[in-house]
């Protein structure tokens, strides 16, 4: 393997901006990782313990690194992998005892308490993300602050060689066998890459996001709710509001909204929010914080020649939700994995390492791309139609349609909820058919081809499907 070095140049590039005609550093790595987030730490350390020797970039400083904007809310609090193992970041899990979502219903004067599958805990996204980077320092991994990515690096054949920046004023230049993407929602590597001749997912935009701000806010008492995770709708169908209490008095207050919405009304809407609750009297807010996050279906391919995304940057959220952590994990795993394997064998076109896109589709990819197409009903129904859904099928149903990506919601239970589903009866059948096609969505995605050569006729039958989703829901078209 490569031996992590440092030099400098004066090598005139014809393509590159006068920016960069400078003084360069360039290092070299087997693998250049670009972000210090759960995904970019977990594939970072994966690989350092297999010897190898890899960077992580990270455009904060040492000390704001791993600050994040998060709802702080972990589902699959049980289960990491090994290479930073749950042990070495449970001391940010500053609430373990919230079992349960509580959905807050204003327009039906209702509280819904629904069961909430898996375990879950509330924690310090900030100390969670120190103790990651710790995790993954101790394993070899080495940590570039101060360092702005601003473009990707290809050789001829269109294969990714690395990324380049400045650090300080510095340009600096990375060369890698193989770039991961850890960079987050809306990555700029991706627009700076060339990607074109491969499978790797194209077809993004703001509309398939989500804008998300929190605060956390210090009450003086107490809160009753504190061993449950609170949603609300906000104004529009497409937001929603979350209370989720870290201890009993400290509350990570947010709200998400898809991009198409005007992003300081509905800021507005959670402060009125929380200036109506008693609960938040004389509260103090102690840090502010926005980001963007994907509520749309995995990338359908998140590898390239030489390159791969993890996380945010490849969708890797639960789009109903927005819950990333234990995915974003597992996802930094399998890249991980998969750079060693390719880098060992001496071969890292997208072919080799597709199996990446395997794993992530078998574990949690066709589950999240099921839940997607809840979050396009949700686009497309009115806040009062959501919200007499939600008052009407049983919790546990949108518990399991909410975190599995599927229910044994049929007609049966239809007949059993018509007396109370007067009124709802179109919201409670297109519920119905939704999940019935969500569930095909599923299945055809737990067939996710096996190799690149076959992705073109998946992506043909799974856009069949999707017009089915479209027809059912009345949504438009996403993707």
């Amino acid at each position: 393997m490569r031996d992590a070095l440092a030099k400098s140049t004066n090598k005139e590039f014809s393509a590159r901006p006068r920016e960069f005609e400078s003084m360069t550093t360039t290092h070299e790595y087997d693998v250049v990782v670009v972000g210090a987030g759960t995904s970019g730490c977990y594939a970072a350390a994966t690989i350092a313990s297999e010897g190898l020797d890899v960077v992580i970039v990270e455009r904060k400083t040492a000390e704001e690194a791993g600050h994040i904007a998060c709802g702080d809310a972990l589902k699959g609090a049980n289960a990491f992998p090994d290479a930073i193992p749950k042990e070495q970041i449970e001391p940010a899990f500053t609430n373990t005892d919230v079992d349960h979502g509580r959905f807050e219903i204003p327009q039906e004067d209702s509280v819904l308490e629904i069961p909430v599958p898996g375990e879950l805990a509330v924690i310090d996204r900030w100390e969670y993300g120190r103790l990651l980077i710790e995790g993954a320092e101790q394993r070899g991994v080495e940590f570039h602050y101060d360092t702005v990515v601003q473009d990707v690096t290809q050789d001829a054949s269109g294969r990714v060689t690395g990324v380049r920046g400045k650090k300080k004023g510095e340009v600096v230049q990375y060369e890698a066998d193989v770039t991961i993407d850890g960079a987050g929602a809306l990555s700029l590597l991706q627009d700076k890459a060339d990607l074109s001749d491969a499978t790797f997912d194209t077809n993004v935009s703001y509309s398939q996001f989500c804008s998300a701000y929190r605060e956390i806010v210090e009450v003086d008492e107490p809160v009753e709710w504190s061993d449950a995770l609170v949603f609300k709708p906000a104004e529009v169908a497409a937001g929603y509001i979350w209370y989720f209490p870290r201890t009993e008095t400290t509350i990570n207050a947010g709200l998400g909204f898809q991009m198409t919405e005007q992003p300081m009304k509905l800021v507005e809407d959670l402060k009125q929010d929380l200036r109506a609750r008693p609960e938040f009297e004389n509260a103090t807010v102690t840090d502010k914080l926005g980001a963007a996050l994907p509520t749309r279906r995995p990338y359908d391919s998140a590898v390239a020649p030489g390159f791969m995304a993890v996380g945010d940057a490849a969708g890797h959220v639960n789009p109903t939700t927005g819950g990333g952590i234990a995915g974003a994990a597992y996802a930094g795993k399998y890249a991980g994995e998969q750079a060693v394997r390719a880098i060992e064998q001496g071969d890292v076109s997208e072919s080799a390492l597709w199996h990446y896109n395997e794993r992530v589709m078998d574990h949690f990819g066709a589950r999240y791309a099921s839940l997607d197409v809840y979050n396009i009903l949700s686009t497309a129904i009115d806040v009062d139609g959501l919200t007499g859904l939600l008052a009407r099928v049983p919790g546990e149903k949108f518990a399991e349609a909410l975190y599995s990506g599927t229910t044994s919601f049929g007609p049966r239970l239809i007949a059993q909820t018509a007396k109370e589903s007067y009124g709802f009866w179109r919201e409670i059948y297109q519920f119905y058919e939704t999940k019935n096609a969500a569930d095909d969505v599923m299945r055809h995605y737990e067939r996710y081809p096996r190799r690149p050569s076959a992705m073109e006729g998946w992506q043909k039958e799974r856009d069949r499907l999707m017009e089915t989703v479209y027809d059912v829901t009345g949504a438009e078209p996403k993707y």
